[in-house]
């Protein structure tokens, strides 16, 4: 517990400790991105994966309280001020849960439109949209925890939302899509601010964990909003 009592917020900590604590941020960001694209390239080879995809969409509300509640707990392990290695075991249960969850919409993209450059096309607007927002953060001075409240109830609205289309099943289109794009933009926003400004510098697995939530959100609907244009 020593080094978490020395360890000091970013806004606080002398030059070189808050630069070293931004290179291991995204350095820990990449590597999640990677493992979460390694994942989904396994889980979509597996023999039989038509039927974990079934499984997966007809239970939806179900996978739906597992991710949440999974999502929890990594987070939780992630922040750990006990053991590093606890984060690191956090970490990568976000990237194993967050790879489960997308399998049924990647499979649409994979195998049902059989369009080669629809996964390609929302990897480089979300990686554009993403390295505009971090510029924007960086550059602005602009302090965006201000977005917390506003966050915190359209996750909720949003959520809601997506529970009541799955019981009494209608469909959220395109204009939600884009609300969700705008409000995983807003948590990139958010979070990068709090990187800058109030983690700690010995937090940066927590940090990347919240950047990869938010990146992986945005992917997932700019991915939805392509579909449903191909379609």
């Amino acid at each position: 517990m020593e080094y978490y009592a020395r360890a000091e917020s970013v806004a606080h900590a002398p030059s070189e400790a808050r630069a070293r604590f931004i290179r291991r941020t995204y350095t820990h960001l990449a590597f999640a991105v990677l493992g979460f694209l390694v994942l989904e390239y396994l889980l979509l080879n597996l023999p039989g994966v038509e039927r974990l995809v079934q499984y997966l969409t007809y239970s939806w509300l179900l996978t739906l309280a597992l991710f949440i509640g999974v999502s929890w707990i990594a987070d939780r392990w992630a922040r750990s001020e006990v053991s590093r290695g606890l984060q690191y075991v956090g970490l990568a249960l976000y990237v194993v849960i967050e790879a489960i969850i997308f399998l049924p919409l990647m499979y649409v993209a994979v195998f049902l439109l059989d369009d080669p450059t629809l996964l390609p096309a929302a990897a480089i607007i979300t990686g554009l949209l993403f390295l505009g927002l971090t510029v924007v953060a960086f550059t602005t001075g602009v302090d965006f925890s201000f977005l917390r409240g506003v966050l915190i109830i359209g996750g909720f609205v949003a959520l809601g939302l997506i529970v009541a289309s799955l019981i009494f099943g209608f469909t959220l289109g395109v204009i939600f899509s884009v609300a969700m794009v705008g409000l995983a933009a807003g948590y990139i926003l958010y979070t990068t601010s709090n990187i800058i400004r109030y983690y700690r510098t010995d937090q940066y697995v927590a940090a990347a964990l919240a950047l990869f939530a938010s990146v992986a959100l945005m992917f997932y609907y700019v991915v939805r909003i392509l579909i449903a244009f191909r379609r």
